[in-house]
């Protein structure tokens, strides 16, 4: 490693005395694509330089001595996706670059998560798959889980619809980190199958999936990959003028699906007001053959508010969140020795958060960015017999959590940015599923990420130190220190393709269930048994991939191998009690190997050619045990055709056997899925309405889910369609 460094540290300076400052000029106009309206007030940016301009009232815009290079410019604007372009500026030349915004189509994605910066999921080193705002209203769904199934990598896990949670690249639970513009959430969605994330899908600017070990900005336990739901208000720097916002409705058939969702941001002078709102209420859903599955219902609202001044050099904005939810757990009475009683989650989060920063700062640094959050967050779980309604269990996490980044400024190929990050939990349960004690867990990390960024070659650097210390109320405190660190080498191949290699090595400690539970957990169809004596799980993997993006063919072929070291896991005893299988969890050494394969085609001026492809295959070192509940081998082939604002857009998805299991699973069979979306898109100067019907398993299939925990008693909705119309204004 020291000689890989001393070599890394030569070939910078090396490049920084032939880096040269001759300057060009780059202009543009950004238009509509439908009608060709100009567009006013879109931000245009060159994002390694950190530059940024904006359309004027004819759509044009205007960049001077400009480095000579090639740079990827992004426009955006509230309510569109961002497009990205890749310009070539020449010395003492000035290039033209236009950009024709469009609300729906295949196009390259934009990511802030992978290196906490904007680039394009082309550009970034790790793995990104990236939803915006207009796929989110389409598919319409209440849950997290829900919206991002059949992603690449990406399932879903639940305990019913309204409990689902992603699970990526076969990583679920705590290795799989959830976060709101890059802050954790403070719920406890983690910890227990039957316990959701309270996200409001609908309100989104985007949600992004980083997969693969993500621990270097966001914290440890992002050894799968990190999910970052993007609301665009709190990572605002810069104020625009005037009103911009949404509004969606939903209406579904097979579980009567009905929703509303509107905000609005409003901007004068240098102050920017925002505000939004939502409500979803799906009944129970009905599946092939077998009919209505009781107690599968969910209701889901919320609301944010914030305002925020930006200056010329500084920034600092407050917004305030409030989502509740409830939501039934099919089955759970029988797990609970109650099998005439039904059981609910009805969850609160209150959320306050603060964000400041300073931009244009002496030396050799950028900006500064301070970010604050509180969340206050309970759920109580209800046991309703005969009318009855009572508290069985009440959950209580508050966490409070802190975030500084610095970003260096730009010399040469060099970019890079540091920072800390801090958290203080207080968790506390009380009622039948206590199963730990009152805990108090802090923790405390510094990191760095480095990117070198040569013609021909560019390099990525990062590593972070964390601490995290357990003091229950009774038992044994923990206090684990570990670092991760990550190297990434990004060689381009070809116009518009590249190769890139990843390396990392991760540290996670032990989660508080992981440690201190003891008791019956339904949730998890386990009763489960803590082991304080746990150590901290060490991995250390590396990750392939081939990329190509034109405009006429999207490719990424990925493939990952992960091997951990003591890995936790709750191991069957092969007792019962409680009527329970009994688990105490133990450390073994692990794998998790897979590829993913995603290539779009355009095979004729208005029609794209989308196929797709994931396989994870993940077992204990020692003994080849299957770990539970991964994912099968799972194919898709779809179009997008698009004429003027008609878009059609048919999907196959199939689905092997899944018969690598975890005693005491069941295997699931194949199956084959068929969907249908349609839209419609009238776009005006200033106005965008989207009329939407997406239908769903056609086929009517009865399948099952292997990555739920009650597959063997609830398949999967059946035949559906769902009616979508979002108002944009901008």
């Amino acid at each position: 490693m020291q000689r890989i460094f001393t070599i890394l540290v030569f070939i910078l300076f090396g490049s920084l005395s032939l880096f040269a400052q001759t300057t060009g000029t780059l202009r543009g106009k950004v238009t509509l694509a439908d009608n060709g309206n100009p567009l006013h007030d879109v931000s245009i940016t060159i994002v390694k330089l950190k530059l940024t301009a904006e359309t004027d009232d004819n759509g044009n815009y205007e960049f001077k001595q400009v480095p000579v290079g090639t740079w990827e410019v992004h426009a955006h604007l509230e309510s569109f996706p961002d497009i990205v372009q890749t310009v070539t500026i020449r010395a003492n030349d000035t290039t033209t670059s236009d950009f024709q915004m469009v609300l729906k189509g295949i196009r390259e994605q934009v990511t802030i998560s992978a290196a906490g910066r904007e680039q394009s999921t082309f550009e970034a080193f790790q793995s990104v798959t990236s939803l915006d705002s207009i796929d989110l209203a389409e598919k319409g769904q209440p849950s997290l889980g829900e919206v991002l199934d059949r992603q690449p990598g990406v399932t879903k896990r639940s305990f019913g619809p309204g409990s689902s949670r992603p699970i990526v690249r076969g990583f679920d639970g705590d290795r799989v980190l959830v976060l709101q513009d890059g802050m954790q959430l403070g719920s406890i969605g983690a910890q227990s199958g039957d316990h959701g994330e309270p996200v409001d899908v609908l309100s989104l600017e985007r949600i992004e999936v980083v997969k693969g070990p993500a621990a270097l900005l966001y914290g440890s336990s992002a050894v799968g990959g990190v999910v970052n739901a993007i609301t665009g208000h709190n990572l605002h720097t810069d104020p625009h003028s005037g009103a911009r916002g949404y509004l969606t409705t939903i209406a579904g058939s097979n579980n009567n699906h009905s929703g509303a969702s509107g905000g609005v941001e409003y901007g004068k002078g240098k102050m920017l007001f925002w505000g939004s709102g939502s409500y979803q209420n799906v009944g129970d859903y009905s599946a092939p053959t077998i009919g209505r599955i009781d107690n599968s219902a969910s209701q889901s609202g919320g609301g944010t508010g914030g305002v925020g001044y930006f200056g010329d050099k500084g920034f600092f904005s407050a917004n305030y969140g409030y989502d509740q939810r409830r939501y039934g757990v099919p089955f759970a009475g029988l797990f609970e020795g109650e099998p005439d009683a039904q059981i609910d989650l009805k969850m609160r989060r209150h959320a306050v958060g603060v964000n400041a920063g300073r931009k244009e700062l002496n030396g050799f640094l950028e900006s500064f960015r301070l970010s604050l959050n509180y969340s206050d967050y309970n759920h109580k779980e209800l046991e309703i017999e005969d009318g009855d309604e009572s508290v069985g269990t009440n959950f209580n996490n508050d966490l409070f959590v802190y975030r500084g980044v610095f970003e260096q400024k730009r010399r040469g190929p060099l970019t890079g940015s540091f920072g800390f990050w801090g958290q203080r939990r207080q968790y506390e349960t009380i009622g039948a599923e206590a199963l730990a004690p009152r805990t108090t867990q802090n923790s405390f990390a510094v990191f760095g990420l480095e990117e070198i960024n040569l013609k021909r070659v560019a390099f990525q650097l990062g590593g972070r130190l964390e601490q995290n210390r357990y003091s229950p109320t009774t038992g044994q405190s923990r206090n684990f220190t570990g670092f991760s660190g990550a190297a990434g080498v990004r060689v381009p191949l070809w116009s518009g393709g590249a190769f890139v290699v990843n390396y990392s090595r991760s540290y996670r400690a032990p989660a508080l269930e992981e440690l201190y539970n003891n008791g019956p957990h339904p949730g998890n169809l386990t009763f489960e048994i803590g082991n304080v004596n746990l150590k901290r799980e060490r991995g250390d993997g590396i990750e392939f991939s081939l990329r190509h993006s034109t405009s006429k063919a999207r490719f990424e072929a990925n493939y990952f191998h992960y091997s951990l070291r003591d890995y936790i896991f709750l191991a069957p005893t092969g007792d019962e009690e409680d009527g329970l299988p009994v688990g105490a969890y133990n450390q073994f050494d692990a794998r998790y190997r897979g590829t993913e394969l995603r290539a779009d085609f355009n095979v004729a001026p208005t029609l794209w050619l989308l196929t797709g492809l994931d396989y994870v295959r993940a077992e204990l070192t020692q003994t080849g045990q299957s770990l539970p509940r991964i994912p099968p081998l799972r194919f898709r082939l779809g179009a997008d055709w698009r004429w003027k604002g008609i878009g059609v857009r048919p999907e196959f998805v199939a689905v092997s056997r899944q018969q690598k299991v975890f005693a005491p699973e069941a295997p699931t069979d194949a199956y084959a899925l068929f969907n249908m979306d349609f839209s419609y898109t009238i776009t005006q100067e200033h106005v965008a309405h989207i009329f939407s019907v997406n239908t769903f398993n056609l086929g009517n299939t009865l399948y099952r889910n292997h990555s739920s925990l009650i597959k063997d008693l609830a398949p999967e909705i059946g035949r559906g369609v769902r009616f979508v119309y979002t108002l944009r204004f901008f």
